[in-house]
Parts: C-alpha cells; sequence; structure tokens
C-alpha cells in the first residue's frame, strides 16, 4: 500500500511539469517560426535571387551577345592565314588549314601559348553551352531568365580579341581607329548596357572574364562596377606615370579591381600533369626559365637572375615553354626540387601552376601577389615564400632552400599533389562541351563568384538610395 501511494505522488507531481515543459516547447517553436523564417519577398523591385540563393548552386544568366563575339571571333582567328607575330613558330597557323579544315559549331581554342595561358573564357562558356542533364557535376545552374539570375556572365571572349590585335603587328591595340579589338569591346558595352539587366543593377551582378592583362583595355571604367575574373591585379591599377622630371613612377589605383568584388583565377597550365606515382629523383635545386628582362616589377627578375645565373644546382634559361621550348620546360620542372616564381610584368604567371602540375615546388619571390581561390586553397602547404628583401640577399635564397629537409620537401610535394586538380580547365571534351571535373578550376570559380553574391547585394542596394545628381567620389577598397 505504501508503495502505491509514493507512485501516485510523484505521478500527481509529474503533470505540472510536464505542462510547463510542453508550454515552454510551443513558445520556442513559435520564436523561431516568428524570426527565424525569411521573407517571402523583399520590399524593392530586384528579383528574389538577387537575396537569396541555393548553398548548392549559383544561377547564371548568359547574355545573348551575337556569335561574333565568342564562337565566331574564334573561327574567325582559325580562318586567318596570319601567323602570329611574336612568336618565331605560330602553331595553330602551321596547322589550321589541316585541322580546322571547316566551321565548327565549338572550334577548339588556340595552342599558341601567348593566347592558351588565358583560355578560362573558353571551358567557363563550354560549361554554360553544355546542355543541362550534362552539367550535374557543375556548382553553376544556367537558366534562361535574367530575372531569375544570380549573376549575368557575358560570353565576350576578350582575350581572345585582345590577342588577336595584339598578334597581328599592326600597332593599333591602343589606338581606335584601324583596332578591331576596340570595336569588338564598344559593341560589348553597347549591348550589355542597354539591357534591363545592367539598368537594374548597374552591372554589378555582370561577370566578366579578362585573364589577360589588356583584356577590355579601352573600357575598363565602364565594366569598373562588374565582377572581373583576373588572374591577378598587376595589369590593372598600376600606371606608369611619368613625374615633372621626366622620371616614371607608379600610381596605384583601387577604384577599379578589389578583392571584395572580383575573383582570381589561375592561368591555364601549359605542362602536362605528373602524377605523384610517376615522380623520380630531383638532381636539381632551383630551376627557372622565362624572360630575365621584364617591366615594371621585373626588376627584381633581372636581379636574381644575376645572383643566380652562375650558382651550382641552379639553371636559369631564357624562353617559353612553346612548341620549342616545352620539351625543355618540361624536363627542368620534373627535374627540379624548386622552382623559381619571381614577379615580371605582373605579380604572377602560368610558370606557377606549370610548376605545380610539375610538383616542382614553388618558390614565390612576390610581395604584392594575389592567388586563386585563397580560403580554399592553402598555398602554404605546397609552396615556399620568400620576401623580395630575403631573396635579394647575397647566397640568402639558395642556402634557404638547401636548409629544408628532404621530409619536409615530400610532404610539399604530396600536398601539392592533392590541389593538381584544382587548377585544371580542361574537361577533355570536343569544344569543351561536356561534362566538367567537380574539383577544378570551373567549379571554383563558380563558387568563388557565389561568395561575392553578399556584395553584390548589398552595392545595388546602396546604389538605389543614393539621391540624384549625387556626387561621391570613387574610394579605396583596400583589400
Amino acid at each position: 500500500m505504501a508503495i502505491k501511494s509514493s507512485t501516485a505522488t510523484v505521478s500527481k507531481a509529474a503533470k505540472p511539469l510536464f505542462f510547463t515543459l510542453a508550454l515552454l516547447l510551443s513558445l520556442s517553436f513559435f520564436i523561431v517560426v516568428l524570426f527565424f523564417t525569411p521573407a517571402t519577398k523583399p520590399s524593392n523591385s530586384f528579383p528574389q535571387s538577387h537575396f537569396l540563393s541555393s548553398q548548392n548552386s549559383i544561377k547564371v544568366y548568359v547574355a545573348n551577345l551575337p556569335r561574333s563575339l565568342n564562337y565566331g571571333l574564334l573561327q574567325q582567328y582559325w580562318d586567318s592565314n596570319h601567323p602570329d607575330s611574336r612568336i618565331p613558330t605560330d602553331p595553330d597557323h602551321r596547322i589550321s588549314t589541316t585541322h580546322i579544315s571547316k566551321p565548327a559549331e565549338y572550334p577548339p581554342y588556340p595552342q599558341n601559348p601567348l593566347i592558351k595561358q588565358y583560355s578560362a573564357e573558353y571551358w567557363l562558356m563550354g560549361d554554360l553551352e553544355t546542355p543541362q542533364e550534362m552539367r550535374a557535376a557543375s556548382f553553376a545552374k544556367r537558366v534562361f531568365d535574367a530575372n531569375d539570375a544570380d549573376v549575368v556572365f557575358v560570353p565576350f571572349f576578350a582575350t581572345l580579341s585582345a590577342e588577336m590585335e595584339l598578334g597581328s603587328g599592326s600597332g593599333a591595340f591602343r589606338k581606335k581607329a584601324g583596332n578591331g579589338d576596340y570595336s569588338r569591346q564598344k559593341k560589348v558595352i553597347d549591348f550589355v548596357r542597354n539591357t534591363d539587366a545592367w539598368k537594374r543593377s548597374g552591372g554589378r551582378d555582370h561577370v566578366f572574364v579578362l585573364t589577360d592583362p589588356v583584356a577590355m583595355w579601352h573600357f575598363r571604367g565602364e565594366i569598373a562596377p562588374a565582377v572581373l575574373l583576373v588572374v591577378d591585379f598587376g595589369g590593372w591599377y598600376r600606371l606608369d606615370v611619368k613625374s615633372s622630371d621626366g622620371t616614371s613612377s607608379d600610381m596605384i589605383r583601387h577604384t577599379q579591381v578589389s578583392l571584395l568584388k572580383d575573383v582570381i583565377v589561375p592561368y591555364t597550365h601549359l605542362l602536362p600533369r605528373l602524377q605523384l606515382s610517376e615522380n623520380q629523383k630531383r638532381q636539381t635545386l632551383l630551376y627557372f626559365k622565362g624572360a630575365k628582362h621584364r617591366h615594371r616589377g621585373g626588376l627584381v627578375r633581372e636581379k636574381l637572375w644575376d645572383s643566380l645565373v652562375d650558382v651550382p644546382g641552379v639553371i636559369m634559361e631564357e624562353g617559353f615553354p612553346n612548341a620549342t621550348g616545352r620539351e625543355q620546360s618540361i624536363k627542368g620542372m620534373r627535374s627540379s626540387e624548386f622552382c623559381l616564381h619571381p614577379a615580371g610584368d605582373t605579380p604572377t604567371s602560368c610558370r606557377l601552376f606549370d610548376a605545380i602540375q610539375s610538383l616542382c615546388i614553388p618558390v614565390i619571390v612576390s610581395d604584392n601577389i594575389e592567388l586563386p581561390f585563397e580560403g580554399m586553397v592553402d598555398y602554404s602547404t605546397f609552396s615556399v615564400f620568400v620576401a623580395v628583401s630575403d631573396a635579394l640577399r647575397p647566397n640568402w635564397l639558395v642556402s634557404h632552400l638547401r636548409s629544408i629537409p628532404e621530409t619536409h620537401r615530400n610532404k610539399l610535394r604530396r600536398a601539392m599533389a592533392k590541389v593538381q586538380p584544382v587548377f585544371v580547365y580542361d574537361n577533355d571534351q570536343p569544344g569543351g562541351i561536356g561534362p566538367i571535373p567537380s574539383d577544378g578550376a570551373i567549379n571554383h570559380i563558380w563558387r568563388k563568384v557565389h561568395q561575392k553574391l553578399p556584395a553584390i547585394k548589398e552595392a545595388i542596394v546602396r546604389e538605389k538610395r543614393k539621391p540624384a545628381n549625387s556626387s561621391i567620389p570613387l574610394r579605396c577598397h583596400c583589400t
């Protein structure tokens, strides 16, 4: 009897506790629904996609540019009978009559190394042109209404356009008259600035691929608000300005490019990938192949060259990995522990990505360098970073590299092998049309653009509330 009485007492006492817990749970659910459920529509005229975007994709609308500004331009390149005046042997115009005998819907991209290194525009466009049923691995979802898009992709082969003009040897690149590249740039600007999508956002949600440092040279101010895919900022805000005494100085302008809105993308590597299992004993300590004399930041390269050229275990070669120097570059990088990466005309070059594919540990001597996919890729796990001031100290660099033990070198090389696919554009599909690797450069670029969406939204909203005729000076977006 005592046991029954005790049980009943406990049961009665538990009832108020049960109702109290139930009430607290109900209140918690109400609070979550009331305060954390997103609004169904933002109180402005912008599409919902500008404010809310799926985490597993980015919605991309392709601006309806004339074909003559992308694949038609590529066909024009192959139809030309004029070899590139800047290189001794043009591999494309030696083979064009036999390999590209008739127009193709998706012609191949040039093999001329001066152009191929900038081919990101081709592979990104190929991904978007691929039928949706073949694009399961792509982070980008193509939409066919600009109102449904997160960003608007501008399908202008700006690098190809610039390089065709430069390679013609006409000398008209910086002029307007007689400059085919200028004419094409103007067509692009006139087209996009007259679209509703551009007028709605001021171009801030538009994406331009400008991997060549001189791409869209004549209209950079007009496209500055857009998301720019560039290999670095070296060709953008560094202008040679002559002072009153006739000397030259650098003027830095940060009003057109910024890590806040733009994306650093890799060069296209020119050398084939070496698998870690294929790696062999490396006999050379440090290797460099390139031009000794460069402009602007190339002064550091010249000084390094002079200090290293006669050092045992170091190879410094003039040249470029074109048709004649490619095999030499492959051999040099694959047989060397470290590959030197000093600044040239711009802070970076395709040499870095050739070194990664060759499992040659990059030695980066460039204090002002931007690298692709930082935040996704940690370069310190497979590269050696050296301050310019240290690199220029007599005998310091070689001594430093020799002091790195073999166990650590192997660790760096293993880490490098893991990131090799990240910097690969080519999907081994004709014309670039077909499935892409899920871990390749294209998806990393789309993910980086996706990360910019909140900043795009904020910039558009801030621009909307500016009073008419107001004047706000351009400011530095420090990075």
